[in-house]
């Protein structure tokens, strides 16, 4: 308090820092007052893009703006968003955890933190940074206390007090999905010289779909350029740190919703300005590029190291910048959960030059029907080629059934297409991933192996994070082994199937399920008992996967198997997770659920709880799974 007198009698105090003092805000005074010698912070983030610019190498793209930033910033080759889509790539940036650690994996759902826990710009506002989100928020964690000085399409950091530092985020639309398929469009980049991905069809939808990502990327550069003029109009350039990224790949079909290297690495670059040369990563070199592996989960981490605040232990990033800059590392991490309305389990390792994915639902093919998806055009065309049979591999891939295990040379294989699983010479890498991944599944306590209606009930009073943390309640390391096991289609592990039917744990008995399903007619068939059991388990998710096997491959229990699914898939009486599930279930029986469609056509589409967005994926459902059963 002294020090604050002393100043105030020598007139060197903001007129906002002298307000807070009146109003007796002592503590707050000498925060900001520690934080006058701390950088401004923009962040410039853009929608469904990947590194497609010129200072990236793409002699296509025209990204004048961004590319003068990276003349004089820093390029990061290898920065990876840990989700290939916007709301559980958000909610890592947000939280600085895993979203399958905080049980905010799958799209659109909303999830509790922990009382200890807080979203990085309450960090940043405790030492008195003037936060603001223009404007989108879209993670899936419930927000607890204020977050934002300002969130809104109108916040600016032009808002905030004289001499008080700022936190900004600038969030660019313009090259989103959405944006892409939107017609009519004439093309500034010419569609005859794009570069299509060998998974892709060659086709002038698709390179009418490719050429107009790149002119929506030189719309977003241009806006990008815009809010880094305002720093120079506003003679705040030479102190803010600024950080340019995607938010994931490109918003085309097999990168966006994909955690392949195309569906996770991102543009970064970074411009530290000459006064806070100190707190720049250690290998930054103006208009340089590092191979430094980083990811969405370092930034929150890597903001408190930049105000030299050290970051909380339950972090489970690194800092690569600034006072807390910590060792590189050898690996990042991506996972797919729930896309929308339809149910998936992936996750990705990658280190400098190989990724590795795991399928933990290889008997869902990549393509499954996303109505949202599909209505871009290279989906749709693409889709009806492969119904055509006028496709060769590797671009049927998409519209089959997907292997256990995946592994790529990126060095060699950028579209990643030769899976390398079963290279004689790659064992030695494909046991190293294999290990790495299994580590980051039990460290992280990796909740996605949960049916996501668990992941919420499971814990009780408790929030999924702390649920996923209490062994006694969430035996992990029993229930990946269940998962590893039944996501193979070995017939040599039936028997460890069948007694994970038998389990007291929901969850374990979920994968002893599934792994009946996975593995097609001829298992089914032959434990057809067992299924018929499970189709009586008090866990609807249990009772959807053993409905769906028994549906799809005996004759006889149909009956059976449609009243316990339809009874199942009312999200008014029964919840909108067994809802999703069963009704999941359903679409796949085809047109052996016709004699139950008026019953489906009957169920409701709204529930009385506030589901959010989440509550909208039940009337997708239905209205595929309506028009499907017309036909």
């Amino acid at each position: 308090m002294q020090i604050i007198t002393s100043l105030l009698e020598k007139n060197m105090l903001s007129s906002f820092l002298k307000r807070c003092l009146i109003a007796g805000s002592s503590v707050l005074v000498l925060s900001v007052l520690l934080a006058e010698d701390r950088p401004n912070i923009l962040w410039i983030t853009s929608e469904d893009n990947g590194p497609h610019m010129g200072c990236y190498g793409d002699e296509y793209a025209s990204t004048p703006n961004l590319d003068a930033l990276a003349a004089k910033g820093l390029i990061y080759q290898n920065a990876w968003s840990t989700a290939p889509v916007c709301a559980p790539a958000r909610t890592t940036l947000i939280s600085g955890v895993y979203p399958p650690s905080t049980g905010g994996q799958h799209m659109r759902s909303m999830t509790p933190l922990p009382s200890f826990m807080k979203m990085y710009p309450q960090y940043l506002r405790s030492l008195g940074y003037y936060c603001t989100n223009n404007s989108k928020k879209d993670y899936n964690l419930e927000e607890r206390g204020k977050v934002w000085d300002e969130s809104s399409r109108k916040a600016h950091w032009k808002n905030r007090e004289p001499g008080q530092p700022f936190f900004a985020i600038f969030n660019i639309t313009i090259s989103h999905e959405s944006q892409i398929r939107r017609r009519p469009h004439k093309a500034v980049h010419d569609p005859a010289k794009v570069r299509i991905p060998s998974y892709h069809p060659d086709t002038p939808e698709v390179r009418q779909d490719w050429a107009q990502y790149h002119d929506k990327m030189s719309e977003m550069d241009a806006t990008a350029g815009e809010y880094l003029h305002e720093l120079r109009e506003a003679g705040v350039e030479d102190d803010t740190v600024v950080f340019y990224y995607g938010d994931h790949g490109s918003g085309m079909p097999r990168s966006k919703r994909w955690p392949y290297n195309s569906g996770l690495r991102v543009p970064l670059i970074v411009h530290v300005p000459e006064k806070y040369k100190h707190l720049a990563p250690s290998d930054y070199q103006a208009g340089g590029d590092t191979d430094r592996l980083v990811g969405f989960i370092d930034m929150a981490p890597t903001l408190l190291s930049i105000v030299g605040m050290t970051p909380p232990e339950h972090m489970q990033g690194n800092a690569f910048m600034g006072r807390y800059e910590a060792d590189p590392v050898d690996y990042q991490f991506g996972f797919r959960g729930r896309m929308d309305e339809r149910y998936d389990l992936v996750r990705s390792v990658r280190d400098k030059r190989y990724i590795y994915i795991r399928n933990y639902m290889p008997h869902r093919i990549y393509g499954q029907y996303i109505q949202y998806m599909f209505q871009t055009p290279t989906t749709r065309v693409w889709k009806q080629m492969y119904d055509e049979g006028k496709l060769k591999a590797p671009q049927t891939y998409f519209w089959e059934e997907k292997p256990a295990e995946e592994l790529y040379d990126l060095e060699y294989d950028p579209d990643e297409v030769k899976n390398l699983v079963e290279s004689p010479s790659h064992r030695s890498v494909l046991k190293r991933f294999r290990k790495v991944h299994q580590h980051w599944v039990l460290e992280t306590r990796d909740l996605g192996f949960l049916p996501e209606g668990e992941i919420h009930a499971r814990g009780g009073d408790k929030t999924p994070y702390e649920m996923g943390q209490d062994r006694a309640n969430y035996n992990l390391e029993a229930i990946f082994e269940t998962a590893q096991m039944a996501a193979g289609r070995d017939e040599v592990s039936i028997p460890g199937l069948l007694d994970a039917l038998k389990s007291d744990d929901s969850a374990i008995r979920y994968w002893g399920a599934l792994g009946f399903l996975i593995r097609g007619e001829s298992a089914v068939q032959q434990n057809k008992s067992p299924l018929l059991q499970a189709l009586k388990d008090e866990s609807p998710y249990v009772r959807a996967l053993a409905g769906e096997a028994l549906g799809r491959f005996t004759e006889g229990h149909l009956d059976n198997v449609l009243e316990t699914l339809v009874g199942a898939s009312n999200m008014a009486e029964d919840g909108v997770f067994p809802a999703m599930y069963s009704l999941n279930a359903l679409q796949m029986l085809g047109g052996k659920a016709v004699s139950v469609r008026d019953q489906i056509k009957a169920l409701p589409r709204k529930s009385a709880k506030q589901l959010g967005r989440i509550g909208g994926y039940v009337p997708r459902l239905l209205e595929k799974l309506n028009e499907d059963l017309s036909h």
